[in-house]
């Protein structure tokens, strides 16, 4: 897909990358967020050090 054409995904929640081990909040929010219908997938910000929850459609 070109660059210039990609919709701005939209940020449905932030969590900092120090969880303690064997726990990704960021992981579980995205699926719960699946299982409401939301296309929800997690991503990492580099410069925040942050994972973020993102859609590419609005939510009701």
């Amino acid at each position: 897909m070109d660059a210039t054409t990609t919709q701005p995904r939209i940020v449905l929640e932030r969590f900092p990358a120090g969880a303690p081990r064997h726990s990704w909040p960021a992981e579980e929010y995205a699926a719960a967020q699946r299982a409401q219908g939301t296309q929800a997938q997690v991503v990492m910000d580099l410069p925040s050090d942050e994972f973020l929850v993102v859609t590419d459609t609005a939510t009701p």
